[in-house]
């Protein structure tokens, strides 16, 4: 089976990384203290192949067949735990970021902020 955006849920995703975690029991470790460092040291890695380069290396990097198998895993690292921050704390993702959203779209008003990439204080 395999797995895509535009076929598979964010609840699929949850409960797969669920089934996985409770097969090796590793709730015991998964604190949300702990998912919210392991997130941090894995946007890190991420964060490795990009550094130095300039934006326009980057998208070659990012584009680059080889780094982009290892940077696709680090960034399914980002979204692993990040889903099981959300099963550890029961926060609904859909509606974390539809809240966010609604904030965002509040604080950078498209009339204020297209095309500029400063932050809502500033616009």
């Amino acid at each position: 089976m395999t797995l895509t955006d535009s076929a598979t849920s964010v609840a699929d995703l949850k409960s797969r990384i669920l089934a996985f975690v409770k097969e090796r029991d590793w709730e015991q470790f998964h604190a949300p203290k702990n998912l919210s460092m392991a997130l941090a040291a894995e946007a890190a890695e991420l964060m490795e192949h990009f550094l130095w380069a300039t934006p326009e290396q980057s998208v070659a990097v990012a584009n680059d067949p080889v780094k982009r198998e290892k940077i696709a895993e680090e960034l399914a690292d980002i979204v692993i735990y990040a889903l099981e921050f959300a099963n550890a704390t029961g926060l609904d993702v859909a509606r974390c970021i539809e809240t966010k959203m609604i904030a965002n779209g509040k604080k950078y008003p498209v009339e204020k902020a297209r095309g500029r990439a400063e932050k809502y204080t500033e616009l």
